[in-house]
């Protein structure tokens, strides 16, 4: 039966099975965001010999290549769930095929020149890209869909981010490992490749059974395609409840009883994402805040391995970076579910934005004094990133069963789609951020094997693009949060609908 949220649904507790079925998809997740966005600039620029500005262009092309897709794939797959009654569908083929194109990114060799590297490089990342997105979409419907409780929303999510957390150490930690295992740098890469991509597979695969097997709550194939329990009345209205009229493989869906046509061609799809934000007001203010805010940790998470050379004169410092980062995250991320828990999420979701700026702002102290200190400051940035993972996660669903109640359930796609679209374009611009900022200063680009000094312009730079730029975007995004208006009584006790 289809785990979508329904009344009698939205005051039990989770399964612990399906809070760890859905947490493990978060190795995928953290496995992709971490190593592409940690070394795939440092690839282009110091094992290729690429241009600064060039790598930042190739890795900011694919995800523009993103934006343009995710809100097909979350239309895609709200049609999915209305024909089958599952998304697993889209989820198992991205499972299936970003292993192969994640290893081909780090495949490429210094010997097929500076072009050629690079333009093999940007396709295989569109085509990682394009695989992540066909999983991530409706994995972030998911939550939305399997419960209706404010609390349990923050609970799922909570284990979700102590997951992404963990793997965001291990691939951060662990990435540099494998590639230094390898007989030499592009042996080093490649291998790096091969292992991440099968490991981030495996947990996107895992994941994928949170949906409900295809068949299960939907009969399709025919009209009239029945969720749950066909028949059932819901209100005064005589809106049918999963027995709506959802026609499928035909011209499109009844929704609600409306008697509303669902378009399933390209342009309605996008205009679907952009009239979700027009009418969501919550929508517009946590998706500007999630934008600002993976800009800010974007820009931290490119320039770490630069830090590392650079400032801190060892390449393999960006392993204890990470662990810096990512052991206090471990520890700190139920003690933010306990303070939403008490406070609201948006009131927790502030205090963490506010010590994610300070902490990153007194990196900026590096460009006089570097030294072993700066990893006092990445743990405490790593106690509030924890919070900025979860608490924005766990707040999305409920923006979206908040829309559900007055624009009719079925298009949770369509605000993943566009959310995933967003956090996709904050990091993009955060390694291009990165990248114009080293092409400003001077930065000298080789390939492995050869040894450059960086002009002090260019170390001042790295130094500042990881402090003082996600500070200032920090404190920007703490702007758009101001914005956000849903409670826990908006989630919990709402207003009649028609009220």
């Amino acid at each position: 039966m289809s785990t979508e949220a329904r009344p009698e649904r939205a005051s039990v507790r989770l399964s612990p099975r399906t809070i760890a079925l859905y947490a493990v998809g978060s190795v995928g997740t953290g496995g992709y965001a971490t190593l592409p966005g940690l070394v795939l600039t440092y690839f282009l620029t110091d094992h290729l010999g690429v241009a600064a500005l060039a790598a930042g262009l190739i890795v900011t092309a694919a995800k523009i290549w993103d934006v343009v897709v995710d809100p097909l794939i979350g239309a895609a797959s709200d049609r999915q769930l209305a024909r089958t009654g599952s998304r697993r569908g889209l989820m198992v083929t991205g499972a299936l095929t970003l292993p192969v194109c994640f290893a081909l990114t780090f495949a490429v060799p210094p010997s097929w020149g500076v072009i050629g590297g690079a333009l093999c490089v940007l396709l295989a990342f569109l085509a990682t890209a394009t695989a992540f997105s066909l999983f991530q979409v409706p994995y972030v419907a998911l939550p939305a869909e399997l419960t209706g409780s404010y609390d349990e929303r923050t609970r799922l999510l909570g284990w979700r981010v102590v997951v992404l957390t963990a793997a965001i150490l291990l691939f951060g930690a662990g990435g540099p490992a494998l590639r230094r295992a390898g007989a030499d740098p592009a042996t080093g890469y490649l291998v790096m490749g091969v292992v991440a991509g099968v490991v981030i597979g495996i947990g996107m695969l895992i994941a994928a059974r949170t949906a409900p097997s295809t068949g299960s709550g939907a009969q399709a194939g025919g009209s009239g395609t029945q969720a749950g329990e066909s028949g059932t009345q819901a209100g005064e209205s005589g809106t049918q409840a999963g027995g709506s009229g959802t026609q499928a493989g035909g011209s499109g869906t009844q929704a609600g009883g409306s008697g509303t046509q669902v378009d399933s061609g390209w342009r309605h799809q996008y205009l679907s994402g952009f009239r979700a934000l027009r009418r969501s007001q919550p929508f517009r203010a946590l998706l500007g805040t999630f934008l600002l805010q993976a800009l800010a940790t974007g820009t931290m998470l490119a320039g770490a391995q630069y830090v590392a050379t650079w400032v801190l004169r060892s390449e393999d410092a960006v392993t204890l970076v990470f662990v810096a980062l990512v052991g206090p995250a471990l520890i700190a991320t139920p003690v933010w579910t306990a303070i939403a828990r008490r406070t609201g999420k948006e009131s927790a979701f502030r205090v963490a934005s506010v010590l994610f700026a300070a902490a990153a702002a007194t990196i900026t102290i590096a460009v006089w004094a570097p030294g072993a200190w700066i990893y006092a400051s990445v743990a405490a940035a790593g106690v509030a990133y924890a919070g900025l993972q979860s608490l924005p996660m766990a707040m999305l669903p409920d923006v979206i069963s908040h829309d559900e109640r007055h624009s009719g359930r079925g298009q949770a796609g369509t605000f993943t789609g566009i959310w995933t679209a967003g956090e996709t374009v904050g990091f993009a611009l955060g390694a291009t951020a990165v990248a114009t900022t080293l092409a400003a200063t001077g930065y000298i680009s080789t390939v492995s094997g050869t040894t450059v000094a960086q002009p002090a312009a260019a170390v001042t730079g790295i130094v500042l693009s990881f402090s003082i730029l996600p500070a200032l975007l920090m404190a920007a995004s703490l702007a758009t949060l101001g914005r956000y208006r849903l409670r826990r009584a908006d989630i919990d006790d709402p207003a009649p609908a028609d009220a």
